[in-house]
């Protein structure tokens, strides 16, 4: 990659993200787009002036997506004014939180300066990419359901899907990590074996959660989706717009 296909600071395009389910993956996110535009823009990176122009929103109020259906009423317009709020400051947005990305469809739906970047969007990139034709998803009760209240329930139309066999048990630990954190007493290893009960090599974190927990070696290939949206956005800030 040459220099001049970096735009030039005074070009690059500045960044939304919609926090609160939870604050932590929030920050975990925010993190990542900064280790992302570092990785990306390499020697090039001088310091703080090369960093990314970051607008957050963090709401308590979207942490009910633990729960979607039940609470979609109150889950959607909270969501919609995140996103009202950041349209007008950012170019580009992102969900920090998987569950919470069902609503694509109907965020897409009202026009705004403001590009939603999806996590099915990346993911599909992402397995397509690497010619991958199963995979297994963990996230929470929403997400691993694979209906329609999942933001992920297309990934079947191309690819075989594995789900944990005790979702319960996954929504549990997902549950402990945003209230004890990743690292919390038998985390790692209440998690380590959930992962070992999976037969698909390749392990998609689509939870903003599980990225949080230090599982050491595990044997498969665990794909962070708050990393692959953090690229994401990042090259949608800083490369030049792809001409069609």
């Amino acid at each position: 990659m040459t220099a001049l296909e970096i735009l030039p600071r005074s070009e690059r395009r500045r960044i939304g993200l919609v926090a609160g389910s939870g604050p932590e993956a929030g920050v975990d996110l925010w993190m990542k787009v900064i280790e992302e535009t570092k990785s990306l823009l390499g020697e090039r990176y001088l310091g703080d002036l090369d960093g990314p122009y970051v607008r957050i929103v963090s709401s308590p109020v979207l942490g009910l997506s633990m729960e979607l259906e039940s609470n979609d009423i109150a889950v959607w317009p909270e969501l919609e004014r995140a996103f009202d709020d950041l349209a007008t400051q950012s170019d580009f947005i992102a969900i920090a939180c998987n569950t919470l990305n069902y609503y694509e469809h109907q965020i897409k739906a009202v026009p705004r300066t403001a590009e939603m970047i999806s996590v099915c969007d990346v993911v599909e990139a992402y397995l397509e990419d690497r010619g991958l034709s199963s995979v297994a998803l963990l996230g929470a009760a929403p997400v691993t359901k694979m209906d329609r209240w999942s933001a992920y329930h297309r990934l079947a139309d191309k690819f075989e899907v594995e789900t944990p066999k005790d979702p319960a048990l996954l929504h549990q630990i997902i549950y402990d990590v945003k209230r004890f954190g990743g690292t919390h007493s038998d985390m790692m290893f209440r998690f380590y074996d959930l992962i070992g009960t999976l037969e698909s090599e390749t392990v998609l974190l689509a939870c903003t959660e599980l990225p949080l927990i230090p599982c050491g070696e595990t044997g498969k290939d665990l794909v962070d989706v708050t990393r692959l949206l953090a690229r994401g956005l990042v090259e949608k800030s800083v490369l030049p717009p792809v001409q069609r």
